[in-house]
């Protein structure tokens, strides 16, 4: 029995007229022989959450550089967050949930070590721009399995580089993750700054609160049922006007108390430098490269190598590659 084609079908007659269908997708890159059980943005999510660039995102910084306690957010929980905003929203639009959790769970798989400040350093001192987004696709597209990419739907691909900068996506599944995105790491980065003691509850702007509620489950759920009410049998994703104000509104409050100068900041100089630092290292040295990095480089170009190992480590292992390569180590004299 093919599962996928019953699949497929049903999909055609429970899904709005807005959704994208797996059946219609444009197909892969290289040619492959359709899977007997999953759609094929079925079997996109499952190559995104077997792939190595997602394991490491729970070793990668959100916003807080390592914090002390077990509970904050890191790119991986971040991931696993805008997923599952992405689907309730989805699935209540009658829109293809397989699309946009296949989209959700690889957008930020090109995210650099150390959150934003590492995408910001690299951004400066590579000769092209970076932009994480962009990286994510080219992870999924070239880094991952040896050189030759996951080989995704160019459904999930375009969803993944539009999920954050000017683009926006061509379909209504990719849409709905850039505003899960912005759903997800508003209200993880108050939750995480109260329980850092950066700032409490009360500090939050009155105007948000009266608008989307007090506390972290109902500041999400207004959210979440603004955009569902405002995108009903609509062909865009959007969220309704006071909501999205009281958003607006939070945002720039914690782009004051604690994206820009809070204490929890206070060490993104280093980690920038431990950045600028390796990639320097390694522009001078590309024979030092791991192999398959190397390929790169003779492929395209150092700098375009380098970037790619760099961007690729955890805040963890860059840390310790930072150490072995300038900390100078112990030794006696025998």
């Amino acid at each position: 029995m093919n599962y996928r084609e019953i699949f497929e079908e049903r999909e055609r007659h429970t899904l709005s007229q807005y959704a994208f269908f797996s059946a219609d997708s444009r197909g892969r890159k290289v040619s492959e022989r359709e899977s007997d059980t999953r759609t094929c943005f079925c079997r996109d999510r499952d190559r995104i959450i077997h792939c190595k660039a997602f394991r490491r995102l729970k070793h990668k910084t959100q916003v807080f550089l390592s914090p002390t306690g077990d509970h904050y957010r890191t790119r991986l929980t971040h991931t696993l967050e805008v997923s599952q905003i992405s689907r309730t929203i989805a699935r209540c639009l009658f829109l293809n949930e397989d699309l946009t959790e296949a989209i959700a769970l690889g957008h930020d798989l090109g995210h650099t070590p150390f959150g934003h400040a590492g995408e910001r350093v690299l951004n400066d001192i590579c000769p092209f721009p970076f932009l994480h987004n962009q990286q994510s696709v080219r992870v999924c597209t070239l880094l991952e399995k040896d050189g030759r990419g996951l080989n995704l739907t160019p459904e999930v691909l375009d969803g993944i580089l539009c999920h954050t900068g000017e683009k926006i996506a061509d379909t209504l599944e990719g849409q709905i993750v850039r505003i899960a995105d912005k759903i997800a790491y508003i209200n993880h980065d108050i939750d995480d700054a109260i329980r850092a003691g950066l700032i409490t509850e009360a500090d939050l702007p009155e105007k948000a609160v009266a608008i989307l509620g007090n506390g972290h489950s109902a500041r999400i759920n207004t959210m979440v049922n603004a955009t569902i009410s405002a995108s009903t049998d609509k062909p865009v994703i959007t969220m309704e006007k006071q909501v999205k104000q009281g958003f607006d509104v939070l945002h720039e409050f914690l782009f004051s108390y604690i994206y820009l100068g809070s204490k929890a900041k206070t060490e993104e100089g280093k980690a920038q430098g431990i950045i600028e630092s390796i990639y320097n290292y390694y522009v001078k040295s590309p024979q030092q490269l791991p192999d398959e990095y190397k390929a790169i480089a003779r492929a395209e170009d150092v700098p375009r190598a380098v970037c790619d190992y760099v961007s690729n480590m955890t805040d963890r292992f860059a840390v310790d590659l930072f150490t072995q390569l300038f900390i100078p180590k112990s030794w006696d004299i025998k």
